[in-house]
């Protein structure tokens, strides 16, 4: 089974303006509203591929009631604990490029984290996966992923993927997860760099969060592409295929849903890297989540 835990799930309000200006009234051009959040991502994409997976996390108020409806109206499976505050609301505004305005999110505190631990205890068994990514909301601190971690009676025999921003996930390399995932400014940031370094420097940064516990490392760069190390030495990189981009939210999701999705499949690191590459392009180039469809185009230009 595979499971994904989003602390700080969002209704995203996406809307375009023709240029925006500072002091006066703007008016849209288009508008829509998605349920977002990195963990309900990877979940969405997941069922796209056509693999079931539970939802778990934290909601509150009722943008976080609207966000369970519509997360089980695109045919999830979902168990969010409720919480006090109200779950976030972020604003994508398109004018010219995009600009995101994303809110703080619900409380949480340590007796919410309990019973989501709790729960997780209850349901993981050897040879699950569990996708813990995203922000959480600023009642918690850095170590709150690490301590879940900590807590997994059975975390030996599940496949931990960690995707999230620097110390939530650096946090977590003692517990030794399957895979993690930063982007490449992560790296930055991680490592105290002023400049994004090339394919070679990005894999030797990889290596190291490597020696420090994960088992695999993905560096998701973009249009760039992505490289990987993996638990089996190998230093492994994939282009991105060329196209437009329309919505880059959710693409690193994608590429996270593709790349279990492959490798439960096959086994194969360099198919599943190069898969999910594939799906998080094809999220990159349409305004919503890509359809199976358009994710097998993708994969047919990657191999033209």
């Amino acid at each position: 089974m595979i499971y994904t835990v989003t602390f700080n799930p969002s209704l995203d309000y996406y809307v375009n303006v023709n240029n925006i200006q500072s002091g006066i009234v703007n008016r849209t051009t288009a508008e829509r509203i998605a349920v977002g959040g990195k963990g309900l991502n990877v979940s969405l994409a997941l069922k796209e591929l056509g693999r079931d997976s539970l939802a778990l996390g934290f909601v509150a108020g009722f943008t976080g009631k609207y966000i369970c409806e519509r997360a089980r109206e695109l045919g999830l499976n979902c168990e969010f604990i409720e919480v006090a505050g109200q779950s976030r609301i972020n604003v994508k505004i398109r004018s010219g490029n995009e600009t995101d305005i994303n809110g703080s999110g619900a409380e949480i505190y340590q007796k919410d984290v309990d019973v989501l631990v709790k729960k997780l205890n209850s349901v993981l068994k050897n040879g699950d996966w569990l996708i813990v990514s995203g922000s959480v909301p600023p009642t918690l601190d850095c170590t709150v992923y690490a301590h879940i971690l900590d807590k997994l009676k059975r975390i030996d025999g599940v496949n931990v993927v960690v995707d999230a921003h620097v110390k939530l996930l650096t946090e977590t390399l003692k517990f030794k997860p399957f895979l993690i995932k930063p982007n490449v400014y992560e790296i930055c940031e991680i490592f105290n760099l002023k400049a994004v370094p090339d394919v070679e420097g990005i894999i030797e940064c990889a290596r190291q969060l490597q020696q420090t516990g994960a088992k695999n490392v993905i560096v998701s760069m973009g249009s760039s592409g992505a490289v990987m190390v993996t638990e089996k030495q190998q230093s492994l990189f994939v282009r991105a295929p060329h196209g437009n981009i329309v919505n880059s939210v959710g693409a690193g999701d994608s590429l996270i849903a593709g790349f279990i999705h492959e490798y439960l499949n096959t086994g194969n690191y360099f198919s599943a890297l190069n898969y999910g590459v594939a799906v998080g392009s094809a999220c990159a180039f349409t305004e919503n989540f890509a359809t199976k469809e358009q994710i097998e185009q993708v994969v047919s230009l990657m191999l033209q």
